[in-house]
């Protein structure tokens, strides 16, 4: 819900292609003190993007993110990224990729 966003992000762009590259969850409390930042919508104040990663053996690939913005000041936290990661990991195992 909200804008339209980014169409594509290159790995080790922006919040969600640093998510990517680095398989790991972002969270940022203010995206406007954060170096690189790709504003969508001009009204989001912190993001947490949450990295889908296809796990087997020794190989990982990361398929897509979970990107969620909010116009608030630190909008995300500890369990935010909880069950965000958990809903990844689902994602990762339920979906045909």
């Amino acid at each position: 819900m909200g804008r339209v966003a980014c169409q594509t992000i290159p790995f080790g762009k922006g919040v969600c292609g640093t998510a990517a590259a680095k398989a790991e969850t972002q969270i940022i409390p203010n995206v406007e003190e954060w170096p690189g930042h790709i504003a969508c919508d001009g009204q989001t104040k912190s993001e947490i993007v949450v990295p889908i990663v296809l796990r087997g053996g020794q190989n990982e690939k990361v398929v897509g993110v979970i990107d969620l913005d909010c116009e608030d000041l630190e909008g995300f936290g500890d369990v935010d990224r909880e069950w965000l990661e958990k809903l990844a990991e689902l994602l990762a195992r339920s979906c045909d990729w």
